[in-house]
């Protein structure tokens, strides 16, 4: 029995370990593309006029490593992500320009240290998630069109409203996607399989960390406008 649950633990901290580093990497490029972007005037001014373009990118590469993950290789799925983390970093770099220093670290420190929390709760809490597998997808797709109406009528209380529904939304996501993680590497995956299913995951939480440090982003952003 003990070493069946020393197997386990090992099995878990091995393919939790490789997804993190795989995440970790890509919010370090991220970052370091956005920064290196937000300095050279001349690429940002292209960067925005590119932008849906850039988007359009980002979601090819979201769409081709959750519906054809199956069937690509963990190099190729590694590229991919990669290369959504860039392309991530180049769209981010209009945020380092619309807010100040100050506000862009302190969301980034909240937004790790919600992140983390959440995530170890993922890994130890006994209670099964699966079950808020559908909740959380009709919850996305409720605050897609929530954003959408908002473009459109441009309310201040409606964009606080959804910014703290995000934060809390993606958070869940967070405790939901490690623990789904966590149930995976218990099922023994290993080699190419465990490698490809860890790039896989690692976008999954780069994906709840993005969204999250974004709509944190904004409060911070109303918080600043509001004692002006």
């Amino acid at each position: 029995m003990q070493l069946t649950a020393t197997r386990t633990e090992t099995l878990v901290r091995t393919f939790m370990a490789r997804t993190y580093s795989w995440m970790a990497a890509g919010l370090a490029l991220t970052a370091g593309v956005a920064y290196l972007t937000a300095q050279n005037e001349a690429l940002a001014a292209q960067v925005m006029g590119l932008r849906m373009p850039l988007v359009l990118a980002q979601l090819a590469i979201v769409f081709v490593l959750s519906l054809a993950a199956q069937r690509l290789s963990s190099a190729v799925a590694g590229i991919l992500f990669i290369a959504y983390a860039a392309l991530t970093g180049l769209t981010f770099s209009s945020l380092l320009l619309a807010y100040s220093p100050s506000a862009v670290t302190a969301a980034f420190l909240t937004t790790a240290g919600t992140f983390a929390a959440m995530s170890v709760a993922g890994l130890v809490i006994k209670r099964d998630l699966s079950a808020l597998g559908r909740f959380f997808l009709f919850a996305v797709l409720g605050l897609l069109i929530a954003m959408i109406v908002n473009l459109f009528v441009a309310s201040s209380a409606l964009t606080l409203g959804i910014s703290i529904v995000g934060v809390l939304l993606f958070a869940g996501l967070t405790a939901y996607d490690t623990q789904m993680l966590r149930t995976l590497a218990l099922s023994g995956v290993s080699g190419e399989l465990a490698e490809r299913a860890a790039i896989n995951g690692a976008l999954a939480l780069y994906l709840d960390f993005i969204n999250m440090f974004l709509f944190i982003l904004r409060l911070f952003g109303f918080a600043g406008s509001s004692d002006d």
